[in-house]
C-alpha cells in the first residue's frame, strides 16, 4: 500500500492552495476532478477515514513527489499529524454515499426553493463534519452537522441523489407557550415545584443549549391558563364579564387567559428572563382568578383548570395565525417556526375532535414544527394522547384517543439523585377525598361497575363482521395488492381518529339511527370513497348487518372508507402497537428529518428502549452493549443531560455497534459521552460495509417506502414500535436548532387509489410561445425565460408554498404499482432525469409533488410543459372556529378581550395555473400577483432622519413633545434628497450639464420664504401649513407662541438673496416680456439648460423630470408667472411631452418623466418614446410631489393657527384617485443568482414633506438573499441621502377581531383627558357641532405632531366604518391610530366583529349606546431589528431605560394632563389664535383671500 507524506496548508494564503486537498497530478495519472479519495492512517485501520474531494488538478499547484496537503483546520478534526505517512486511495462514491445530512445556517432566511437549489449544488459533493459550504450564487452560507450512513453516525461521505438534506436553522421564529394549569403549584418527586422544574430546570438547560450552539431565535414566551367557573347560567356573571365566556361540551363556563411576557425578542443571553418568568409566576394565579372582582359585586367562584383539561389545540392554533402568514412580514434574517409547548402534565389531553382536525390539518399544511415537553413523569401508555369530548352519555359509550404523530413529545427530568432509591414513580396517584370529584366523567365512574359480557352485548355490532369488514384492505385505499393481509392480534384501523361525513350527506343522518354520528368528524389522514354508502346506511335496518353483506360484495362497492361506525375498534393507550393506520402523505410529510437506524427503521433520537424489540444479530450486539450501560445510565436516560445529542450509553441510536472511535478516549462504552455543543465532537465512524447492512438485508427489515401500505399509530416516524419499555428524553436537538418541512417526501398514492378518490385535472404550457410575444410589448427587453427555466421556476414555487418532491425508489420488478405514469419516468430524483431515453428522443423530465392530498405531476417534453393535479374527489368541509379569550401583552396594563378564527385552508382552491403564467410571462401585467397566490412582501417607509431623538436619547431630554420646536423649515433638502434616492434606485444617471446639483459648496441652504409669517395673505386651497417652520412641515399645525415668534422673527430676519441655491448654473434672469420659444430654446441648452438624464432603455433621448424643470424656471421668471402654466403650455404647443409619448398627460409636479418633442430624429444617439404609457409606468417609479409648491411658485404663507381653531379647516391628507402604483422590479441587481429573478415594487403616487412615504417589494420569483441584498442597498443609500428605510408590518395595529391581526399582539389604548377646561366646559364649544369630531380629530394629530409622529396614508378599504388615520413615529418604532367619531359614523356598525373591534380596545362594554372615549392606540413596529430597537438607550437613565418606552410613558402623561401640560398646550394654541386675529384685523386692507 503506497504510503505519502502529509503537510497542511491553510485556505487563501496561496492561491494554488485554495482547495481542501492539493496533491501532485504526476503522483496520480488516473485521477480527475471529481474524484473521491479516502485517507486513513496505516497504523489505525479501522479508526477515521477521512473523505475528500480532488476539485482542482493542475501543475501550479503540485506538492513535492509522494507528498499531499490538507487543509489545516480538516486536518486538526481529523487528528491528523502532519509530516506523518497516510495512505490515499481513490474510492467508489456509492460505497461511501450518505443515507442522510443535516445542514445548519444561521441569521438568514432561505426559501425552500433555495434548499432544493442548494441540494442540486451539493450533490455529487464530498462533505465532511462542520464542513462549511458557501453556494455564491444564492448568496447561502451554512454549515455540516451531522451525516449518516448504513445506520450509523458518520465523519465524512458523499451526497448523492438519494441523500436526505435535512436544514436546520439556529435563528428561528420560537413560540414558547407554559402551561400555568393547576399541577404548576404542585411538587415534583423531589420536592420542587413544577413551575421550578419547567423554569429552573428545563429552561435553564435550554438556554444554555443555546448559547452554546450560538443559537439567535426570535422569541415570544406565553403564559397561558384556562379558568373554570362554578354557575349553571349566564344570569349569574355580572354584565362586564360576558363578553369573553365560553362554554364546554359539559355545560361549564370558562374564560382562557394569555399572559405574554417576553414578544419577538432575541437575546444573547437568555437566562435574565428566567428571573421575569418567577416574577410573573408569584402573582399569576392571583390575577387571573380574581381578575374579575369589582366591590359589592358576586362573582361565580374560579378555578383553574388541569393541564388536561386546558387549552393546548387553541395555543397551537394561535402560534399558527401568526405562522401561517410568514409570506406578509418577511425578514431576511431567520427562517424556520417552531412552538412549544411546556405542560406540568403527562402529554394526555382532553379535546374537542373538529379542533384536533384543524390543528392537525393546519400544522402539517404549514409545514410547522410543534414540540410538547412535559415535566410530569411519563405515564405507562403512549403518548402524546388525545382524548375526544364524549359528547354521548349513554352507559356503555367507550371514550376515544388519538395518538397524534404532528407533536414532537419530550419528557423532561431533572438529575437529582435520591439517596434512598433510584426508582422513579410513572404514575401520579390521585388526591383520596370523600366527594365526588366533578371533573370525572359519569362514564368513568360507572365503567369498572358494568359487567363486561353485558358491555359487548350491549353494543349495536357483530363483531365478527366488523373486524372481517376492517381486515380487508379496502379497494379505494389500498396501495400495494389485492391480497388479504394477515396479521396476528392486529387490528388494523383505515382511520386513527374519525370517520367523516361530508357537508350534503350527513344532514340527512338522524342522531337516533346513528347516535355517535355527531362525534364523528373528518379526520385530514381518511381517503374517502363515494358518498352514496352514508344514505344507504340510513335505510340499512340492521348495521352489523349492513356490514356482513359488504363480505361478498366488497369487489364491487368502492365506497367503503366513509362508514360511520358507532362501536368500532377503539385506540388502546397501552398497546398501540396492534392498531396499524394506512399510509398517506400526512403521516410521510416530516419522515425525511429521521435518520435510519441499523436495523434500517427511522429512529427518534430522543427515545430509548432498554431491549430492542425484534432482536437480529446486529441488534443483539448492541443489546450486550445497552445491558452493560444499562445501570449507569438508568436515572439519566430520561433527559439525556450530558451529552446533548449524542447519547452514547442510552440505548435507540445503537452507536456502540461500532466501536471504532476517532477519540483517544477510553474505549469504554460509558465514557463515550461526548458533547456536541462545545466540542462539536462526532462519533467519527470507520467508512466500512459493517455487518449491519448485511443482516439487516437477512433479517428482511420492512423498508418503509410508498410500497407499504402500513404504518405504526404512534410515533412521528410511524417506524418505531412502542413499547412500555421506552422511554422519551429530550428532543433537545429539535428545540435548539428545528428542522424546517424536508423538501422530499416519498408517498404516492397507488393508480387504483388515484382513479378512485381523485379527480384529475391537467393543462399545457408552452413557454417559448408565450414569451415570444410578451417579451416584444416590453417597455425594457428582457430575455424570456427558457422553457427548461420556466419547468424548474415552476416547481421551485411549489416547493415554496409548502409541496415536496416525492422521491420514488425505483424497483426493478414490474409489478410495482406505487406510480400512476407510463413508462419508466416517474421515479424522478430532484434535479436530473434517470429516464433512459433513446439518444435521439427529445429531453423529457418528470417531477412528482404533493401537499396534504393533492398532487402534482410537471413533466417536460422538449418545449411542452405539462401539469396535472390530482386534488381529492371528496374534499373536507372547511371548518371554522370562533375563540375568545383575554390577553395580556407587553406594556398593557389589563387582560383585553380578543377573538380569533381558526379556519382550515383549502389547497385545492390555489390558483397555480394563473401562477404558471405569470412565471412563463416573466411577471407580465396580464398576470398580477393576487393576494390568494400568497406571494412574499417587504413592506418600508421612507421617514426623514430626525436629530430631535438625539436629544431624547443622548442628552436625556426630560420630556418628549419636542419634534415641533425645530426652527429652520428644510422642505427643500428633503425633496432634493428624495429625487437623489429615487434616482439611485431608479439606476439613472445626469449628464454632463447637471452636474452643479451636488452641492460641494457648504454654504448654508436656509430656504425660509422672505415674507413674514403672520401678514401675508392667506393661501386656499392644497395647503402645506407651514405652520411651526418645524424641521418635518406637517399638514397639521400645533406648536406653542414661542416657537412660532422665534421662527416668524428668524424668518424676517433672513437677507432676501435673489438666486435660490437650486443646483443649476444661472446665467440671466428672463425678462418679464419674453416668450415661450425663447425660454424653451434657453431650456435646451446643453450646460444652462435644464440637464436630462443620459441615454437609458425605454427611456426617450433629452428625458428630465418636471421637478428639475419648474425649479429651473422659477430661478429664472421675474414676473410671477407659474412656472407650472408655462410648462402646460409647453405641452399644449407639443414642445414637451410625457416621457411615454402620451399627450393627454398634463404636466404634474414631481419625479415624473418628460421629453422635449422637438429635436433632431437623425442625430445619432436619438431615442423615440415608447408610446405606450401602461407599459412605461410598469418599468419606472413616478411620484408626484405635493404640499411644496412653494418651492417653485412664491405663495402666501398659510396661517400659523393650528387647524383645529381655524375658522376654516384645512384638508386632512393629500387627495388623489390613486394611493399605490405598481411597477416591475430587477431583483437580481449584482448579478449574482443562477436564476431568473424579479419582482414588482409598490409605492405610493404622492410623495408630500412631513408624511411616510411607503414602499413594499414583492416577489414569488426571487430567491431571499438576493432580495435582502437589494434590500439593504436601498437602506444604506437611503442614509446617504439624510432619509432612512424602515421596515413596517403588514398590519401595524394588530387589532383584535380582524382577520389578518397576530393573536397575541393588540394596540394599547391611551384616553385623551377632554375635561381639562376650567368649569369642566366642553372643547371646541364656540364651533359649529358639524365640525366639532373633525376638530377632535386635528387636535390629536397636533398632539401626536408634537411628540414626532408622521401620517401615512392608507387606501380605503371599508367606507362604513368610522374613518381611521394611522401616523408612524420619525423613528419608525412605532404607530399610533386616531380613530375619527364623525357624526355620519356615530351609530356603531351592527355586525359582531366591528362591534367588538371597538367594543374591546376602548374599554370593556356591552353597551353599544355609551359614548366611545376619545384617545389613541399605539403600538410597536415588531420589524425592526432586535438590536436596532435595543440601541436606542437614553444616556444615564436608571435601568438602562428605552427610548421607545420613555416615550410611551411621557405621551401617556401629556394626554392625561400631568402637571397641567395639555391645559398649557391648549392656552397656547388659543394665544396663536389670538394674535393671528389680531394681525389680520390691522391688516385687513392687504387681506384679500379667504381665510383658511
Amino acid at each position: 500500500m503506497k504510503l505519502y507524506k502529509l503537510n497542511t496548508h491553510t485556505r487563501g494564503c496561496n492561491k494554488s492552495y485554495d482547495a481542501d486537498l492539493v496533491l501532485n497530478p504526476q503522483d496520480h495519472p488516473t485521477a480527475k476532478v471529481g474524484d473521491v479519495v479516502e485517507i486513513y492512517s496505516p497504523e489505525d485501520e479501522n479508526g477515521t477515514h477521512l473523505l475528500l474531494q480532488i476539485t482542482e488538478l493542475n501543475e501550479q499547484s503540485k506538492t513535492g513527489r509522494n507528498v499531499i496537503s490538507i487543509e489545516s483546520c480538516i486536518a486538526t478534526a481529523f487528528k491528523m499529524r502532519s509530516y506523518s505517512n497516510v495512505v490515499m486511495q481513490i474510492v467508489n462514491p456509492a460505497d461511501v454515499a450518505l443515507d442522510s445530512i443535516e445542514i445548519t445556517f444561521k441569521d438568514q432566511y432561505m426559501g425552500r426553493s433555495e434548499m432544493w437549489r442548494l441540494k442540486t449544488y451539493l450533490t455529487n459533493t464530498c462533505v465532511y463534519v462542520n464542513k462549511k459550504i458557501d453556494y455564491n450564487d444564492m448568496q447561502i452560507r451554512c454549515q455540516v452537522y451531522e451525516m449518516w450512513s448504513q445506520g450509523e453516525r458518520v465523519a465524512s461521505g458523499v451526497i448523492t441523489d438519494d441523500t436526505k438534506i435535512v436544514f436546520r436553522s439556529s435563528t428561528s421564529m420560537v413560540y414558547l407557550f407554559l402551561q400555568m394549569s393547576s399541577e404548576m403549584w404542585d411538587f415534583d418527586i423531589h420536592g420542587d415545584l413544577y413551575f421550578e422544574k419547567a423554569v429552573n430546570g428545563f429552561l435553564t438547560e435550554l438556554f444554555q443549549k443555546w448559547k452554546k450552539l450560538g443559537c439567535n431565535h426570535e422569541v415570544t414566551i406565553v403564559l397561558f391558563s384556562r379558568t373554570f367557573y362554578a354557575a349553571k347560567s349566564l344570569d349569574e356573571f355580572p354584565a362586564h364579564m360576558r363578553d369573553c365566556l365560553q362554554l364546554d361540551y359539559k355545560g361549564r363556563y370558562y374564560e382562557d387567559f394569555y399572559r405574554v411576557a417576553i414578544q419577538n425578542e432575541r437575546n444573547d443571553d437568555w437566562c435574565t428572563v428566567l428571573a421575569q418568568l418567577r416574577k410573573l409566576f408569584t402573582s399569576y394565579q392571583e390575577t387571573v382568578l380574581r381578575y374579575h372582582e369589582r366591590q359589592h359585586m358576586h362573582i361565580p367562584h374560579a378555578t383553574n383548570s388541569t393541564a388536561t383539561q386546558g387549552n393546548f389545540l387553541e395555543v397551537l392554533n394561535i402560534s399558527l395565525n401568526t405562522f401561517e402568514k410568514h409570506y406578509l412580514d418577511r425578514t431576511f434574517d431567520r427562517t424556520g417556526q417552531l412552538s412549544v409547548v411546556i405542560t406540568p402534565g403527562v402529554g394526555v389531553f382532553s379535546v374537542d375532535r373538529e379542533l384536533t382536525n384543524i390543528t392537525k390539518q393546519r400544522i402539517i399544511d404549514n409545514g410547522v414544527g410543534s414540540d410538547l415537553v412535559c415535566v410530569g413523569e411519563q405515564p405507562l401508555h403512549a403518548v402524546p394522547l388525545l382524548k375526544f369530548h364524549n359528547k354521548d352519555t349513554t352507559l356503555t359509550s367507550a371514550d376515544d384517543y388519538s395518538l397524534p404523530h404532528w407533536i414532537n413529545l419530550s419528557f423532561y427530568s431533572t438529575n437529582k439523585k435520591i439517596a434512598y432509591s433510584s426508582f422513579i414513580p410513572r404514575i401520579k396517584l390521585p388526591i383520596l377525598s370523600a366527594v365526588d370529584e366533578t371533573d370525572v366523567e359519569e362514564s368513568e365512574r360507572n365503567f369498572l361497575s358494568c359487567n363486561q359480557s353485558e358491555y359487548i352485548h350491549n353494543s349495536l355490532f357483530d363483531y365478527d363482521a366488523y373486524d372481517e369488514q376492517i381486515f380487508q384492505p379496502l379497494p379505494a385505499q389500498s396501495t400495494c395488492s389485492l391480497q388479504r393481509v394477515v396479521r396476528a392480534k392486529k387490528t388494523s384501523v383505515p382511520s386513527f381518529e374519525t370517520y367523516a361525513y361530508r357537508n350534503n350527506d350527513w344532514e340527512n343522518l338522524t342522531p337516533t339511527k346513528i347516535p355517535s354520528l355527531r362525534r364523528k368528524m373528518s379526520d385530514p389522514d381518511i381517503h374517502h370513497g363515494t358518498s352514496g354508502m352514508l344514505a344507504a346506511l340510513t335505510d340499512a335496518t340492521n348495521l352489523s348487518e349492513s356490514l356482513a353483506s359488504e363480505k361478498n360484495a366488497r369487489r364491487t362497492i368502492v365506497s367503503i372508507a366513509p362508514i360511520v361506525r358507532p362501536g368500532r375498534a377503539l385506540i388502546n393507550p397501552f398497546d398501540p402497537s396492534h392498531v396499524t393506520i394506512k399510509l398517506t402523505s400526512n403521516r410521510r410529510r416530516w419522515t425525511h428529518i429521521f435518520p435510519k437506524g441499523p436495523t434500517g427503521v427511522l429512529i427518534q433520537q430522543h427515545h430509548y428502549q432498554a431491549v430492542p424489540a425484534k432482536a437480529t444479530p446486529a441488534a443483539n450486539y448492541s443489546r450486550q452493549l445497552q445491558h452493560s450501560t444499562s445501570s449507569n445510565n438508568n436515572c439519566n436516560a430520561n433527559n439525556n443531560n450530558e451529552n446533548d445529542y449524542n447519547n452514547a450509553a442510552a440505548g435507540e441510536q445503537y452507536d456502540q455497534v461500532s466501536t471504532h472511535s476517532l477519540m483517544s478516549l477510553s474505549k469504554s462504552i460509558a465514557s463515550q459521552q461526548f458533547v456536541m455543543g462545545e466540542e462539536k465532537v462526532d462519533f467519527f465512524k470507520r467508512r466500512h460495509n459493517s455487518l449491519l447492512t448485511a443482516t439487516a438485508a437477512a433479517a428482511n427489515v420492512p423498508n418503509l417506502t410508498a410500497t407499504q401500505a402500513k404504518s405504526y399509530l404512534w410515533g412521528a416516524t410511524g417506524e418505531q414500535e412502542w413499547t412500555p419499555a421506552i422511554t422519551t428524553g429530550v428532543d433537545w436537538k429539535s428545540l435548539s436548532i428545528p428542522a424546517c418541512l424536508p423538501i422530499t417526501t416519498d408517498y404516492f398514492p397507488d393508480k387504483r387509489s388515484l382513479h378512485n378518490d381523485y379527480v384529475i385535472s391537467d393543462y399545457t404550457l408552452l413557454p417559448d410561445d408565450v414569451n415570444l410575444d410578451y417579451a416584444r410589448s416590453r417597455a425594457v427587453y428582457r430575455k424570456p425565460l427558457s422553457t427548461e427555466e420556466v419547468c424548474k421556476e415552476i416547481v421551485s414555487q411549489r416547493l415554496a408554498q409548502g409541496f415536496q418532491l416525492i422521491v420514488v425508489e425505483e424497483k426493478p420488478s414490474a409489478s410495482n404499482g406505487c406510480c400512476s405514469t407510463s413508462g419508466p419516468g416517474c421515479a424522478l430524483t430532484s434535479n436530473q432525469c434517470s429516464t433512459v431515453l433513446p439518444p435521439s428522443a427529445e429531453t423529457r423530465k418528470e417531477y412528482l409533488l404533493s401537499i396534504g392530498r393533492i398532487f402534482h405531476k410537471i413533466s417536460l417534453t422538449g418545449s411542452v410543459i405539462t401539469v396535472t393535479g390530482y386534488r381529492p374527489r371528496h374534499p373536507y368541509p372547511p371548518i371554522n372556529v370562533d375563540y375568545r379569550y383575554r390577553f395580556h401583552a407587553p406594556q398593557h396594563e389589563t387582560y383585553e378581550i380578543s377573538g380569533v378564527n381558526f379556519t382550515t385552508e383549502k389547497l385545492e382552491n390555489f390558483n397555480w395555473n394563473h401562477m404558471d403564467l405569470y412565471i412563463c410571462t416573466r411577471g407580465d401585467v396580464d398576470y398580477p400577483l393576487m393576494d390568494s397566490l400568497k406571494y412574499w412582501r417587504f413592506r418600508m417607509y421612507l421617514l426623514p432622519r430626525e436629530n430631535m431623538v438625539n436629544k431624547i436619547v443622548s442628552f436625556g431630554s426630560q420630556r418628549c413633545d419636542i419634534f415641533t420646536d425645530a426652527v429652520v423649515d428644510n422642505t427643500r433638502e428633503q425633496i432634493d434628497d428624495f429625487v437623489r434616492l429615487i434616482e439611485n434606485v431608479s439606476k439613472l444617471k445626469r449628464q454632463i450639464g447637471r452636474k452643479a446639483r451636488q452641492h460641494d459648496t457648504p454654504t448654508p441652504r436656509i430656504t425660509e420664504k422672505n415674507h413674514n409669517l403672520l401678514n401675508a395673505p392667506q393661501q386656499s386651497i392644497n395647503v402645506r401649513s407651514k405652520l411651526e417652520a418645524s424641521r418635518i412641515s406637517r399638514i397639521f399645525p400645533g406648536t406653542d407662541a414661542a416657537a412660532a415668534a422665534a421662527a416668524s422673527n428668524a424668518a424676517a430676519g433672513v437677507i432676501p438673496r435673489d438666486d435660490q441655491d437650486d443646483g443649476f448654473p444661472v446665467d440671466i434672469k428672463f425678462s418679464a416680456n419674453i416668450t415661450l420659444a425663447e425660454i424653451f430654446e434657453a431650456m435646451k441648452h446643453p450646460i444652462t439648460g435644464v440637464g436630462y438624464f443620459t441615454q437609458t432603455q425605454s427611456l426617450p433621448s433629452c428625458t428630465f423630470v418636471s421637478y428639475d424643470a419648474l425649479l429651473w424656471l422659477k430661478a429664472r421668471l421675474s414676473n410671477g408667472r407659474h412656472p407650472l402654466d408655462i410648462l402646460e403650455a409647453m405641452r399644449k404647443e407639443h414642445m414637451i411631452c410625457h416621457a411615454s409619448g402620451d399627450w393627454s398627460k398634463p404636466i404634474i409636479a414631481g419625479f415624473v418623466f418628460y421629453y422635449v418633442v422637438q429635436q433632431d430624429k437623425n442625430a445619432k444617439d436619438y431615442a423615440p418614446p415608447l408610446n405606450d404609457y401602461s407599459a412605461f409606468v410598469n418599468e419606472w417609479l413616478e411620484i408626484e410631489f405635493q404640499g411644496c409648491s412653494f418651492l417653485w411658485h412664491d405663495e402666501p404663507s398659510p396661517s400659523e393657527v393650528p387647524n383645529f381653531l381655524r375658522d376654516t379647516t384645512a384638508p386632512q391628507s393629500w387627495k388623489t384617485k390613486r394611493v399605490y402604483r405598481q411597477s416591475h422590479l430587477e431583483i437580481d441587481v449584482n448579478q449574482k443568482s443562477d436564476r431568473m429573478e424579479w419582482g414588482h415594487v409598490k409605492h405610493h403616487t404622492v410623495m408630500q414633506p412631513g408624511f411616510a412615504f411607503e414602499l413594499v417589494v414583492e416577489w414569488v420569483t426571487s430567491s431571499g438573499p438576493i432580495v435582502s441584498d437589494l434590500i439593504s442597498g436601498w437602506m444604506r443609500k437611503a442614509i446617504h441621502c439624510s432619509y432612512q428605510l424602515v421596515s413596517v408590518p403588514a398590519d401595524p395595529m394588530a387589532e383584535p377581531f380582524t382577520k389578518k391581526s397576530d393573536p397575541l399582539r393588540g394596540p394599547i389604548f391611551i384616553p385623551l383627558c377632554v375635561t381639562f377646561l376650567p368649569d369642566g366646559a366642553a372643547l371646541f364649544d364656540e364651533f359649529p357641532e358639524e365640525s366639532r369630531a373633525d376638530r377632535m380629530l386635528f387636535l390629536q394629530e397636533a398632539i401626536l405632531a408634537r411628540f414626532g409622529f408622521l401620517p401615512c396614508v392608507l387606501e380605503e378599504t371599508n367606507k362604513d366604518l368610522p374613518k381611521e388615520y394611522q401616523y408612524v413615529h420619525c423613528t419608525g418604532n412605532m404607530f399610533a391610530l386616531i380613530r375619527c367619531a364623525s357624526n355620519k359614523n356615530q351609530v356603531e356598525s351592527p355586525s359582531r366583529q366591528e362591534a367588538n373591534v371597538t367594543r374591546c380596545v376602548y374599554g370593556h362594554t356591552n353597551n353599544t349606546n355609551v359614548p366611545k372615549k376619545v384617545g389613541f392606540l399605539w403600538a410597536w413596529n415588531h420589524m425592526i431589528p432586535n438590536k436596532k430597537w435595543k440601541a436606542l438607550t437614553i444616556n444615564n437613565s436608571e435601568n438602562g431605560e428605552l427610548f421607545q418606552l420613555k416615550m410611551l410613558k411621557d405621551f401617556r402623561e401629556f394626554c392625561s394632563n400631568s402637571d397641567q401640560r395639555l391645559a398649557n398646550f391648549w392656552a397656547n394654541c388659543q394665544e396663536l389664535k389670538r394674535k393671528s386675529k389680531k394681525f389680520e384685523y390691522n391688516n385687513n386692507n392687504n387681506d384679500d383671500s379667504k381665510n383658511i
